[in-house]
């Protein structure tokens, strides 16, 4: 007997930021009812939900109340704790389960995984002090990256080591906690696919979305990806590999590099909704949130249809007041803000998503519009 969650319905989401909040702006639509758990008073996802429960994510009881007033609980970010949700999962429907998280929250684990399931990843080894770490990087080779198994984004957590003088810049992290090195993908491309499976194991997937990173930080969203068809079509195949090797539920961002050889190498798992799938609010039948919302409650799911090629670029601190001066000159630019209440260099405070017939001038003009200049 599979669960069926009906309009009505409440959904519970552990987290308040900008992915919380889109989650919850579509449930709205389809008539659930929606209650967030996040420290911040109103935070993004808290000023468009019925109701806020404000406390940390540490708080066992806080969850526990969310769990009993939710009929279906989910996350928005990966950094739930564990055990808390392991116990709640015992009494409330937590459709994704706690082997996604499990698995997603520590990079050895997930790298692990995906070499059983039969993907190709970046050769990796687990490294837990500066003597293991010279013995991987004999291993491996120059260049790598050192990344902290739990916890980085965005570049947080992770030094890049071109050659021995490196490895001194790796001293702190090597303190904090247990990482993995990864050896170096020479790559043309980064990409992401998102792809959601639900209780009665359909599959859906979203195009393949071409990604370009400044200072770590995702940039610039291009869809469809400029690789051929046949790639395109390995992408989504492998992102269906891995939803039913996780056994899914809900939706999955997987980020790959397209190789100099031609091969696609998976890079890293996000439990979650994606930045780099923001694009399918206005470009696809289903955005990625009304998918995941349809998938976590057991709701059929449609093939994803892109219904015009299209540019995401984020906004980041610094381009909010370029932004905001830009609106009146672009009035075929769906403009997005997050509603957060501190502007700060490199956060996340919106993003602008441009429909289009012409990719390239498109990313003419996104130039020529010098909001996003280095």
């Amino acid at each position: 007997m599979t669960n069926f969650i009906q309009p009505g319905s409440t959904i519970g989401i552990i987290g308040g930021g900008q992915l919380g909040q889109m989650l919850a702006l579509y449930a709205k639509q389809t008539g659930m009812k929606v209650v967030i758990l996040d420290p911040t008073p109103h935070c993004p996802a808290g000023q468009v939900a019925d109701e806020q429960i404000i406390a940390s994510y540490e708080d066992v009881a806080a969850i526990q109340e969310l769990a009993q007033r939710a009929d279906v609980l989910t996350y928005e970010f990966e950094n739930v704790d564990l055990r808390s949700l392991e116990d709640v999962a015992d009494h409330s429907y937590v459709p994704q389960g706690t082997n996604l998280l499990y698995i997603t929250k520590d990079r050895i684990r997930e790298k692990t995984f995906l070499h059983q399931a039969g993907l190709k990843t970046a050769p990796f080894q687990s490294v837990h002090s500066s003597q293991e770490l010279e013995n991987a990087v004999a291993n491996i080779g120059y260049p790598c990256v050192l990344k902290t198994c739990e916890g980085g984004y965005d570049g947080h957590g992770q030094v890049v080591l071109h050659r021995a003088a490196d490895l001194a810049k790796c001293a702190e992290i090597l303190k904090t906690q247990n990482c993995i090195l990864e050896g170096w993908v020479p790559f043309r491309m980064e990409c992401s696919v998102m792809v959601a499976r639900n209780e009665r194991g359909e599959i859906t997937t979203f195009p393949v979305a071409e990604n370009i990173h400044h200072n770590e930080i995702l940039h610039i969203s291009i869809i469809p990806a400029r690789i051929s068809p046949e790639l395109q079509r390995q992408a989504q195949q492998m992102a269906e590999q891995i939803a039913k090797a996780i056994n899914l539920r809900g939706i999955l961002g997987v980020e790959m590099f397209v190789g100099q050889d031609d091969q696609i190498y998976i890079n890293e798992l996000a439990p979650r909704p994606h930045n780099s799938g923001h694009y399918s609010i206005e470009a696809c039948n289903f955005s990625q949130f009304a998918i995941h919302n349809r998938a976590i409650c057991n709701w059929p799911l449609p093939q994803i249809r892109l219904l015009q090629p299209v540019v995401m670029v984020n906004v980041l601190g610094q381009h909010v007041a370029k932004v905001r001066q830009q609106i009146a000159q672009h009035p075929t630019w769906h403009f997005h803000d997050y509603g957060k209440a501190e502007i700060r260099h490199n956060r996340k405070m919106g993003h602008v998503t441009i429909l289009t017939d012409d990719v390239e001038q498109t990313l003419h003009e996104v130039v020529a519009s010098e909001i996003w200049q280095k």
